[in-house]
């Protein structure tokens, strides 16, 4: 299909998701920014929140991840789910009761201003780099099948994509964002499905046939059962379970749409139907990865570019146009649910939790006109940091944001932990080095149990082989990664902590 008639498709979406936009914003003020005025419709908020966890990378790299991995991803979303129901039942309670605007208010409540800012930057960090991760992955198949058969430099998509985002959350925010998300939910569920079908067509096979086929080939396995490997099913599913507990009970981003709804009843509603059908539709793109390559292996072409397929396969010349909208406007839509609210959350979180906002004796106007700095600021460093990764030029994103989270997200794991299942209080000058310390110990074990992901992803020669298998023997660390991060950090704190007179705890 021709790139102009592909980019008038995306320039129609962008229109409509303006107009949207338009009609949400209408008489905001910062508390619809920051919590949509605790007025949010539940079902619209679990709906759109399928969106914002899936992204482009779960679109374009989970499918791709099949021929090397099989369904073994699919481990993790079994994880997943004991994750979201601590978050519905342990966290969201939490919440709730202590009517938060931003989750990390939690922290300082129970143990100051230091761990406040820290959960607060911990966050920044994490959402800032996991996000422009997938903003990059998207922008980078946009000018690659479309743009650069325009002209277009890849600078001025990128520029123009983040003004775009820019434009439909500056108002609104949060108010907006829960209807966006519904809208690009649908579309990105509807080109998954439409795919799917148009693929399996191809191959000449239905559900069951493609199912046997996936079987013989050996990609439809589930569980791995080598404990050596760093997908075996048990690293896979805990460590699913704390990411998820991590990267949507400890983040700002997903807790700001849920704790929007009107009451903790509606939102665990939300939580569990959310949950529910994020596990059905995982399933669905890693068969529709599994019927890529069956496609794949037919008609001849390469998978050494596992994140390349899937839009190889689309935009072909095989398929007529039938799939390559649809394909372009799923994509996109994948892409912006977790970068308009990543952009969001993160000028929430900084403006409440680091100028303190919520706490300035400041008008309105004055309050607004700081939040919308911050909002442009957050913008413009999503731009940078986009262009350092396609400097990068990563070839499975999908692996480095799970690395990262497990970094990142390991020190707020630590302190929630901590915070909750402890009665004890800590010295505040000494959260930051324990905090800092946990991540760079944790990634010097994942770099001694597999030199070899770092040496390919960073080019650099570690020399830690022989060291890796005298102490591992062969044992490689996966998504538990960041459960070790998060014990690191409990222990840490536990060492700079005292007992509390009150057993009372927050």
């Amino acid at each position: 299909m021709s790139p102009i008639v592909l980019f008038s498709f995306v320039v129609g979406y962008f229109v409509l998701l303006l107009t949207v936009a338009w009609y949400t914003s209408r008489g905001s003020n910062n508390e619809s920014f920051f919590i949509g005025n605790k007025n949010s419709n539940w079902m619209l908020v679990a709906f759109g929140m399928i969106g914002t966890s899936l992204s482009g990378v779960t679109f374009v790299s989970v499918p791709g991840g099949v021929g090397s991995g099989n369904f073994f991803y699919f481990q993790i979303v079994l994880g997943y789910l004991l994750g979201y129901l601590v978050i519905a039942f342990v966290l969201m309670p939490l919440y709730y009761r202590m009517n938060l605007t931003s989750i990390y208010t939690y922290l300082e409540n129970r143990f100051g201003v230091e761990a406040h800012k820290v959960g607060a930057t911990f966050f920044i960090v994490s959402r800032a780099v996991g996000a422009t991760a997938r903003l990059y992955l998207v922008i980078n198949i946009l000018q690659l099948f479309i743009l650069d058969k325009m002209g277009i430099p890849f600078i001025a998509t990128a520029l123009v994509i983040l003004i775009l985002i820019l434009l439909y959350t500056f108002e609104g925010g949060v108010k907006t964002i829960i209807y966006t998300d519904t809208l690009q939910t649908t579309g990105m569920l509807l080109g998954l499905v439409v795919c799917t079908i148009v693929i399996l067509k191809a191959i000449n096979l239905d559900i069951f046939g493609a199912m046997n086929a996936l079987q013989l080939k050996g990609y439809s396995r589930v569980f791995n059962t080598d404990v050596k490997s760093g997908s075996f099913f048990l690293k896979h599913i805990i460590g699913g379970m704390f990411i998820a507990i991590a990267m949507t009970g400890l983040d700002q981003e997903m807790m700001q749409k849920n704790i929007s709804v009107k009451n903790l009843k509606d939102a665990q509603k939300n939580m569990m139907s959310f949950t529910a059908v994020l596990m059905v539709v995982n399933f669905l793109f890693l068969f529709l990865g599994g019927i890529l390559y069956l496609y794949a292996a037919q008609a001849n072409l390469p998978t050494d570019k596992p994140d390349d397929l899937f839009p190889t396969i689309a935009l072909s010349d095989a398929f007529s146009g039938s799939i390559g909208v649809l394909f372009i406007i799923a994509l996109i839509s994948a892409l912006f649910p977790s970068v308009d609210g990543a952009i969001t959350s993160l000028t929430s979180c900084f403006c409440i939790d680091i100028l303190n906002m919520n706490q300035s004796d400041a008008s309105e106007k004055v309050k607004k006109s700081k939040r919308l700095k911050v909002h442009i600021s957050f913008a413009i460093l999503f731009f940078i940091l986009v262009l350092i990764f396609k400097a990068i030029n990563d070839k499975l994103i999908i692996d480095f944001i799970l690395k990262f989270a497990g970094i990142t997200y390991g020190p707020l794991l630590g302190l929630f932990a901590f915070g909750i299942l402890t009665h004890r209080t800590l010295s505040g000058k000494w959260i930051w080095s324990v905090c800092l310390s946990a991540p760079l110990v944790a990634l010097f074990i994942d770099m001694l149990s597999s030199p070899e992901w770092y040496e390919k992803k960073l080019h650099i020669e570690l020399g830690l082989t022989k060291i890796s298998e005298q102490i591992f023997h062969g044992y490689k660390i996966g998504n538990e990664l960041i459960l070790i991060n998060g014990c690191l950090t409990f222990v840490g704190l536990l060492m700079i902590s005292k007992k509390i007179a009150s057993n009372k705890i927050i």
